[in-house]
């Protein structure tokens, strides 16, 4: 029983760490924004509608937004932690 615990504060300590939540932000973020992106260029890239090149200036663009985008949500994340351990 006392391995356990003390593998639950190890953990617990763990998430309190800023650079280990970033992390796992980053690493979500990635995944969820990711797929989205490879369907979306997937779909522009098979249609027959769309010449090839708009799937390459997609995913360009989609470069440049994805890190405005992570910067926003990482920026409201810190607000949120910074009022929870404020009270």
């Amino acid at each position: 029983m006392i391995g356990w615990q003390n593998q639950m504060g190890r953990f617990n300590q763990l998430m309190q760490n800023p650079l280990f939540r970033s992390f796992l932000l980053f690493s979500a973020f990635r995944a969820v924004y990711g797929m989205g992106i490879l369907v979306v260029t997937w779909f522009l890239a098979t249609s027959d509608n769309t010449p090839f090149w708009f799937s390459i200036i997609f995913l360009l663009f989609s470069m440049v937004f994805s890190r405005v985008l992570f910067k926003f949500i990482k920026s409201k994340w810190k607000k949120d932690d910074e009022s929870i351990t404020s009270t």
